[in-house]
């Protein structure tokens, strides 16, 4: 009997996997299709490798004004996704490596929970049956698809279709324009589709600042991307998106149609009712320790349906293997930094002010454009990016850090870690920050708060 099993090999239980038999658990790891979940095979990974092809084919058709001229350039597609998938398969042996040095053992196939025997958690994996002392839940999370008229039809794509296209289309649609819809819709508009995002919210980007929303639409809006919001998509027809707005209906041309408006935890056909498992709006419950309602029993991840991102199923996987070998720890949300890989890219990590007023708390904040950084001028063109922050006025310590442009998914950690330990403008002022970067940023703009 092993002291550990993990259902799914996502970012979660994989890295949970690694980190249980560093700490001497005899540790089984299921997973019905490859090593690293959506996020490894089907989400993260193969769309930031395909967005930074598609930069560069768009940064050297326009980069006169840096000085560099280029002619004949050429996108091909074939080689682009073979690269993506010569990544996939290198990170998913790295993987495989990592855990067998931890002497973590790997079952291959569709695990079912069946009810406890004894001090026994038991999943069945094809014809064998395997037995621990703990489990582990991390299934991760599906894609939704909004029941409308024509949804089925094969042009109508998830994240999972459509990362692997293997021509480009002349007109492509995004219903939904959260994080997963306005990346891939940077990516083909790129790359010389011509884009429509369909968005049933007034805004686009989900919950991000409402002026960074803005900007960032019309950054894509440069890029050729054509937005409708405040819309509802009402049915998919013949190549084709019909959505509602303003009591008027509308059809826009669709050759490929990305469905993206969202994400539910996958917690059907898997056996939880054997156990009685705590669900709420189909996600499993769990204590700041990642701890479920059934002694022994843990889940991390989207399954837990709390923050549906990779490295919060890092850090919560970590948070449930700790708990279980004793050590003191538990599950914070306030600082998750969450990034929008778009060209500009959308960096945030804590309260915007709006939030932050909603829960009462009395803010000071402060806003700066990045053309105050010599580092981003020299690197950027007639860009608009922007870096506001949110700051306790009672006590001056830094709740919410939000930026736009370059590539400041680089440099939101050091925001994160800042709101994490609690620091105050004063304490963050007397950190250095390197000479020429656009990480200077948020220093200075907490040194302008309140001119």
């Amino acid at each position: 009997m092993y002291d550990l099993l993990i259902l799914g090999a996502g970012p979660a239980g994989y890295l949970s996997a690694e980190r249980a038999g560093a700490a001497g658990l005899s540790t089984c790891l299921i997973e019905k299709a490859n090593l690293g979940g959506v996020c490894l095979n089907e989400g993260c990974v193969p769309s930031k490798t395909i967005l930074h092809s598609a930069k560069l084919f768009s940064q050297a058709q326009h980069s006169e004004a840096f000085g560099v001229t280029a002619s004949n350039v050429t996108f091909d597609l074939a080689k682009v996704m073979a690269r993506k998938t010569r990544i996939i398969e290198m990170l998913r042996k790295g993987i495989g490596s990592t855990l067998k040095k931890h002497k973590v053992t790997l079952e291959t196939g569709a695990g079912a929970i069946l009810p406890k025997t004894g001090d026994a958690f038991r999943i069945q994996v094809g014809n064998k049956i395997l037995e621990g002392s703990r489990l582990l839940i991390c299934t991760g999370s599906e894609a939704i698809r909004i029941p409308i008229p024509g949804a089925d039809q094969p042009f109508v794509y998830t994240n999972r279709e459509v990362l692997s296209v293997d021509s480009i289309p002349r007109t492509f649609v995004v219903i939904g324009g959260g994080v997963i819809g306005l990346e891939i819709a940077t990516f083909f508009a790129e790359v010389g589709s011509k884009v429509v995002v369909v968005e049933m919210l007034p805004t686009i980007g989900g919950p991000i600042d409402a002026e960074i929303s803005g900007i960032l639409q019309k950054e894509m809006e440069k890029k050729g991307v054509e937005f409708h919001l405040d819309a509802k998509v009402t049915a998919v027809g013949n190549h084709s998106v019909i959505f509602a707005k303003n009591g008027a209906s509308t059809e826009v041309a669709a050759d490929i149609v990305l469905m993206s408006v969202g994400r539910r935890p996958v917690t059907k056909g898997i056996g939880l009712e054997n156990l009685n498992i705590h669900l709420e709006r189909g996600a499993i419950v769990t204590d700041e320790r990642g701890r479920t309602n059934v002694p022994g029993v843990w889940a991390a991840g989207d399954v837990n349906g709390t923050s549906m991102l990779a490295h919060t199923a890092y850090r919560e996987g970590e948070v449930c293997i700790n708990d279980m070998s004793g050590k003191p720890d538990r599950m914070r949300y306030h600082a998750i930094p969450g990034v929008i890989y778009t060209h500009p890219e959308v960096a945030t990590v804590g309260l915007t002010q709006a939030e932050a007023e909603k829960k009462g708390i009395r803010v000071k904040t402060s806003k700066l454009p990045l053309s105050y950084s010599g580092r981003y001028l020299a690197e950027t063109e007639a860009g608009r990016g922007i870096c506001k922050v949110v700051v306790d006025a009672e006590y001056g310590t830094l709740l919410g850090v939000h930026m736009i442009g370059g590539v400041c998914s680089e440099m939101i950690f050091g925001a994160a870690a800042m709101i994490e330990d609690e620091l105050r403008v004063d304490d963050i002022k007397h950190i250095v920050f390197p000479h020429p970067t656009v990480s200077e940023i948020i220093k200075d703009t907490l040194w302008h708060m309140g001119e």
